[in-house]
């Protein structure tokens, strides 16, 4: 009997902590109602966007199993998930992870660049006219011409900015760096932030050069090219009272075009201006380009900084690619290993009629020049 009592008590009890627990169950779950209706003036219709749109998250699951939030850590929670769910919506920004291109370091344009055409008198009519009528064309204001005589078409066609340097018309190297000192003088009158050297067998892609030097700050020290070697040039430098040193450096060649920050030329002024160029070339015995690079590399201790977005005859240009050549700075045409070395593009002219493939090139850049085919679009 006594133990059929306490069964009986036994079982009374737990209903009764059933009872209690469904009781408190419900007094936390009208809590909750109460409190956010509180939190969105009673409009519950404010919960479902979120949770049709996606899933409960673990630690949303988390904080309903557990004890019952107050108004403000709710609040917090359910502004966290809904600015969550606005960032997802948002579109995809355009940057450099996207757009695989580095953001500029500078804002600059054309105007800022000055690019200097070295040439002879004897190659006005068979180089220079081509360039005059394609990229050159299209900038002007930005390039000037240096060469070794007068010229009242080429005035005609440019103004001032034809400079005949007085240098003499030999292919040598006291020729040559006569030139590139007139050149570096002339840049340092104007003012650009950019100094550019190209042969009159380039075609420079301003649009890109712009871009591309846009990454760099002119203030500091920068030397952009490619080098024609495949390793350091070695030379001599005299030091007077008949002592010499070996030195070693790279340099960008001046066939595929290099450019030098305002910054870095201003501090090459001791070794490069007025007549210093000449002298400097005397010590090293070697050619203008190389003189840049030695006053660079070798004297003020500033690295080369390697594209190969420059181009010139010496490399295999075949190499370049159609759906590439947007891209590239500058091309180039001439003999390679004794054969024709041009791009290979099939474009709006044929080889007999445009044989450096520049025009054809140019068409593909610029469609809207009026003396494009009207078929050719890139």
């Amino acid at each position: 009997m006594l133990k059929s009592n306490g069964k009986k008590t036994a079982i009374s009890a737990a209903c009764t902590a059933c009872f209690c627990l469904l009781l408190l169950v419900v007094a936390v779950q009208h809590h909750r109602v109460q409190v956010y209706e509180g939190t969105h003036g009673g409009d519950t219709s404010a919960r479902s966007p979120v949770r049709d749109a996606e899933p409960e998250e673990p630690e949303a699951q988390e904080a309903q199993l557990g004890s019952a939030p107050d108004t403000k850590s709710f609040s917090a929670y359910f502004t966290k998930l809904t600015r969550g769910r606005r960032e997802l919506e948002k579109p995809p920004r355009s940057s450099a992870a996207t757009t695989g291109d580095p953001p500029p370091a500078e804002d600059i344009s054309a105007d800022d660049i000055f690019i200097a055409v070295k040439t002879t008198k004897k190659f006005h009519q068979s180089r220079l006219s081509l360039l005059l009528e394609t990229w050159i064309s299209r900038n002007t204001q930005q390039t000037y011409v240096f060469t070794d005589g007068e010229d009242d078409e080429l005035k005609k066609k440019i103004g001032s900015h034809a400079i005949n340097t007085n240098c003499s018309a030999a292919h040598s190297r006291q020729a040559l760096s006569c030139k590139m000192a007139v050149e570096y003088d002339k840049f340092i009158e104007l003012g650009k932030k950019w100094f550019c050297h190209v042969d009159d067998d380039n075609y420079v892609n301003v649009r890109t050069l712009v871009k591309h030097l846009s990454q760099y700050p002119h203030t500091q020290d920068m030397y952009i090219g490619k080098p024609s070697l495949d390793r350091p040039i070695e030379a001599t430098e005299r030091l007077g009272d008949n002592k010499m040193k070996p030195v070693n450096f790279w340099f960008a060649t001046g066939g595929a075009g290099f450019c030098v920050s305002r910054g870095l030329a201003l501090k090459m002024s001791p070794w490069a201006s007025g007549g210093h160029f000449m002298n400097t070339a005397e010590k090293i015995r070697l050619p203008d380009d190389c003189t840049i690079g030695y006053i660079i590399e070798s004297v003020l201790g500033v690295p080369l900084t390697r594209s190969n977005l420059f181009h010139s005859h010496l490399e295999n240009l075949q190499q370049v690619s159609r759906p590439e050549i947007h891209k590239q700075i500058t091309l180039s045409y001439g003999m390679f290993e004794n054969k024709s070395n041009i791009i290979n593009l099939k474009g709006a002219f044929s080889v007999e009629e445009d044989p450096s493939r520049f025009k054809s090139v140019h068409c593909l850049l610029y469609p809207d020049t009026p003396w494009c085919p009207p078929q050719v679009a890139f």
